[in-house]
């Protein structure tokens, strides 16, 4: 099974019309869900925690430096493929961070209004959980696809989620 993050950068930029509250995510440019956009993250390395992983990911695939201390935990994701475990993904979100996203090999940064999030251009599952996590709920979810490997080509079959859940830390 991979042990993944995923990564949320969150700011309020103001506006000729008031404040806009937006979201960082990436167009994902190679590997599993190439096209699609997503927060950035990625598969943990050996002896990394799960906080190390998702702030070595936000840098090498947007350039943004986190400090470790401010990612909040806000989602334990599981992902099943033809009734196996493929994935666990830790999702995170944050407000802190230093430095101006920029494109890399891996992926291309666009920061989104929360309110025009491009679901139809990402994964199938985050319609039902990424809206939550944006208003700052927690979520455990359990999401079940048919049809792989690969799994960005499998059909996505049905979900289980549970709100505002204590997620206990799982590093520091």
């Amino acid at each position: 099974m991979i042990e993944a993050t995923l990564c949320f950068p969150r700011r309020t930029r103001d506006t000729e019309s008031g404040t806009t509250e937006e979201v960082l995510l990436i167009e994902k440019r190679r590997g599993l869900g190439e096209g699609w956009y997503n927060g950035p993250g990625g598969k943990l390395e050996a002896d990394e925690t799960p906080r190390e992983c998702a702030v070595r990911e936000t840098r090498e695939e947007v350039g943004l430096e986190i400090d470790p201390e401010s990612l909040e935990k806000a989602g334990e994701l599981t992902f099943l493929l033809d009734g196996e475990e493929h994935t666990f993904c830790h999702v995170y979100r944050t407000r802190s961070f230093a430095g101006e996203p920029t494109p890399t090999e891996e992926a291309r940064p666009e920061w989104v209004a929360v309110d025009d999030v491009p679901y139809d251009q990402m994964w199938e599952d985050d319609q039902f959980w990424l809206p939550g996590v944006l208003e700052g709920k927690t979520v455990v979810g359990e999401f079940r696809f048919e049809g792989g490997p690969p799994l960005d080509e499998a059909a996505f079959v049905g979900h289980d989620l549970e709100w505002n859940e204590h997620l206990e830390p799982t590093d520091t």
